[in-house]
């Protein structure tokens, strides 16, 4: 949070302040209830810049990379693809308001149905009746995502993100035909209500989404004074 000035401290000023363990993140994201991973236009909302600089993607266990995984394994607090395609967390507080803001007010057979979302979209909907969710290799297998559409295929994924209808909810490594674990950690996608209950995601739709986008603008400006509305919209 800001010092007795008001002013943000960030990891090229104070070490001593910068976050050094999974906790001390997931204790940022619930005070500030948004927190994007990369730094942006808004000065001080990222974790990057609560990162002290040399900690940052070094692999260390002080590297908030890792913690990403831990988090969003967790489910204490939602991560994805939320702030212009980029990953960042929203916290549980918030994440109702934010589903509703982000999805109009829409679940998602209802938007198919009013034809605002494509059937290769519904394609991969369709798969998510499993509470393991799915990694991106195995639903661009099962949707049908071939050569021809594999380029596109990313970018469906953070749209789905970015209207929350799907979020990261694990990492694990691919399984090679013995069984055994192999490579990086990859994402596994989830939907919102398989990990936290449709009520509870769908909790604010008894607000307008205007009402919820209003309640989201007005304390992220509360707390980042220096920023403005516009700010906000290219992120949020």
């Amino acid at each position: 949070m800001p010092n007795e000035n008001g002013e943000w401290i960030l990891y090229g000023t104070d070490k001593k302040h910068a976050l050094r363990t999974p906790e001390d993140l997931l204790a940022l994201v619930d005070e500030v209830g948004f927190l994007p991973l990369f730094a942006n236009r808004v000065r001080g909302f990222s974790v990057e810049e609560h990162t002290y600089g040399p900690d940052w993607w070094s692999g260390r266990a002080s590297d908030p990379w890792a913690w990403r995984e831990t988090l969003s394994r967790s489910h204490k607090v939602a991560y994805g693809k939320f702030f212009q395609q980029k990953s960042g967390f929203v916290s549980l507080k918030w994440f109702p308001d934010f589903c509703n803001y982000r999805r109009n007010g829409y679940d998602f057979d209802s938007l198919f149905d009013d034809e605002l979302a494509s059937y290769r979209w519904k394609k991969i909907m369709d798969l998510f009746d499993t509470p393991d969710g799915l990694c991106g290799y195995e639903i661009r297998e099962k949707a049908g995502y071939g050569k021809d559409g594999e380029k596109n295929f990313p970018g469906v994924i953070a749209a789905l993100q970015m209207q929350t209808y799907l979020v990261a909810g694990d990492f694990r490594q691919r399984v090679s035909k013995k069984g055994d674990p192999y490579g990086m950690p990859v994402t596994v996608y989830m939907t919102p209500e398989s990990i936290w209950g449709r009520d509870f995601v769908a909790s604010a739709y008894r607000f307008t989404p205007a009402a919820s986008k209003a309640r989201i603008y007005d304390y992220l400006l509360s707390l980042y004074p220096g920023a403005t509305e516009k700010d906000f919209q290219k992120l949020v």
